[in-house]
């Protein structure tokens, strides 16, 4: 793998609003980037306190070959969204990290560490009709458009993605 993934810590937070904070990066976001540095550290703290209390969360997303600097984020989070709870599976890459297959290899870990060392019973994402990037990202990890559901009020709705740990092939990614 390419990637080095590490959990997140507090020192993080100008990276994340450096990617989070970057409009193009949030051109499938209704929410938008993030506005400021202290929206970013509300949000990293939020997502340290999800790592103490469930032990997985948000990774910082490295190049092996430049640990350095941060690529992106991602990771699984348990995250609640119209009305279900799910074992959300999110990411977020730099716009210099787009189009090199970086998304796919992630979601790929991500999904096997979800079942493997998580043992989680299934995995789901949620992402944009229109955002058809993520979707094949998404099907590459083995996930399947199940149901849309209404996660963000006056927009469109969403598109909930999953894939049951039964259902699962790790060798297909």
């Amino acid at each position: 793998m390419r990637l080095f993934v590490r959990p997140i810590t507090p020192s993080d937070a100008d990276d994340l609003f450096r990617i989070y904070g970057d409009p193009a990066t949030n051109t499938f976001n209704p929410a938008g980037p993030h506005q400021d540095i202290h929206h970013s550290r509300d949000v990293l703290s939020r997502a340290i306190h999800h790592w103490e209390s469930h032990g997985f969360g948000t990774w910082a997303i490295s190049l092996r070959e430049n640990l350095d600097r941060i690529i992106g984020f991602g990771g699984l989070s348990i995250r609640n969204f119209a009305d279900i709870t799910i074992n959300n599976l999110g990411y977020r890459f730099s716009t210099e990290s787009w189009g090199k297959g970086l998304a796919t290899e992630f979601a790929n870990y991500a999904v096997g560490y979800g079942f493997n060392a998580l043992k989680l019973p299934e995995i789901s994402a949620v992402v944009r009709a229109n955002h058809l990037a993520s979707q094949n990202v998404l099907i590459k990890a083995g996930l399947r458009h199940v149901r849309d559901i209404h996660d963000v009020e006056n927009a469109p709705a969403s598109m909930l993605f999953r894939l049951s740990r039964n259902e699962w092939n790790p060798k297909a990614g």
